[in-house]
């Protein structure tokens, strides 16, 4: 599948054919390259369409809608191995499927996605990040919490190391706006006001965007995810995340472990029908991830135990009913309702339909409806 890695424009950019092998990394240099931006995910290293097919947040988000919002037509490999192209006109049942729980029912090939214009010198985003010491942890996440993030926005919050050689633990919040500095500045004057001790922030282009997640894309190691989605920031549960994240470093070896959430402008993208896809998540304002990043298979209890903590403490004030992770997120351990929330059934029927047998059944398992 690497080998189908190319992403190709129709004249006037508007569309673009994506492979199913495609780096989120490659996407985005073929879109800079043709004056044209695509909603893709936030690390490099990740295949697109993977990232798309589970919904799919990225920085433009806020102007576009999520990536399954921008799938103009599939072309897929299904379990009886045939080839279909799919769209909202052709096997519409399987259209919705694949836009949210993609992974289950087919190998992807191909997509065409919708493309948006845009000349380099107006492809410029002002991110970067806003170093904390962890006195701030109630003030930033408050001041988050608070934010109301219009179209160009979105902030990710971090817990961190400083790096070598003393791996201190800190605070960092990474603000994006796509517009000017002076405009980014303005919008996020909030988290500004709460002095970080280091701002590494500049105006960069769209390939540029990216580059700051490249640490996740170092290749070895064990580095689990624990997600969990939730509907409010609330700084008791963060610091007690702190805590836990501090005293799980305390153990040699796990320095390049690290907490993260992520939130975007959703007015856009809730605009458009919840039931429009097998994608859930429209309803949940933030999705966090634990990630214990060790070599030692020793660890391997900790980590759990470490991660299970913060996910549990996430969901102890996530203001849902019942537990909601985002797919990409999720460890492995869920069950179907908690990533795939009321899709659940649905897709159990597509699921007899057009792969009776099971086929594709790796990553959370969708049991053929009976």
């Amino acid at each position: 599948m690497r080998g189908l890695n190319k992403t190709t424009f129709n004249a006037d950019r508007t569309q673009a054919r994506i492979q199913g092998g495609a780096l989120i990394e490659e996407v985005i240099a073929q879109a800079y390259a043709n004056d044209a931006q695509i909603i893709t995910g936030n690390c490099n290293c990740v295949g697109n369409m993977g990232a798309a097919l589970g919904g799919g947040y990225g920085n433009l988000m806020g102007l576009y809608g999520f990536s399954v919002d921008n799938i103009i037509s599939l072309e897929v490999v299904l379990a009886n191995g045939t080839a279909a192209t799919v769209s909202a006109n052709q096997h519409p049942d399987l259209w919705w499927a694949l836009r949210g729980a993609g992974h289950n029912f087919g190998i992807v090939t191909s997509a065409v996605m919708k493309s948006y214009p845009t000349p380099k010198p107006k492809n410029m985003a002002w991110t970067g990040g806003l170093f904390y010491t962890e006195d701030r942890i109630e003030g930033v996440v408050q001041a988050i919490q608070d934010l109301v993030l219009k179209e160009p926005m979105n902030v990710f919050l971090y817990y961190t190391t400083t790096g070598p050689p003393t791996f201190n633990a800190t605070v960092l919040v990474t603000p994006f706006y796509f517009g000017t500095e002076a405009e980014g500045r303005k919008a996020f004057q909030s988290l500004l006001a709460l002095k970080p001790y280091k701002d590494s922030t500049a105006h960069i282009p769209y390939n540029e965007w990216n580059t700051a997640a490249n640490s996740f894309c170092i290749k070895g190691g064990r580095k689990p995810s624990y997600g969990a989605g939730f509907a409010n920031m609330v700084p008791a549960t963060w610091r007690a995340i702190w805590n836990a994240y501090v005293d799980f470093l305390k153990l040699p070896g796990t320095q390049f472990s690290s907490i993260l959430t992520e939130c975007y402008s959703l007015t856009y993208a809730q605009s458009i029908m919840k039931s429009s896809s097998s994608f859930a998540n429209r309803d949940v304002r933030f999705n966090g991830a634990a990630i214990p990043n060790y070599q030692d298979p020793n660890l391997d209890r900790e980590a759990e135990a470490f991660g299970n903590k913060v996910r549990a403490l996430w969901r102890s004030t996530d203001s849902f009913p019942t537990n909601r992770t985002y797919v990409n997120f999720a460890f492995g351990d869920e069950p179907n309702d908690v990533v795939f929330d009321t899709s659940t059934a649905r897709l159990k029927q597509i699921k007899q339909q057009y792969d009776p047998q099971n086929v594709f059944n790796q990553y959370f398992d969708i049991q053929p409806a009976s």
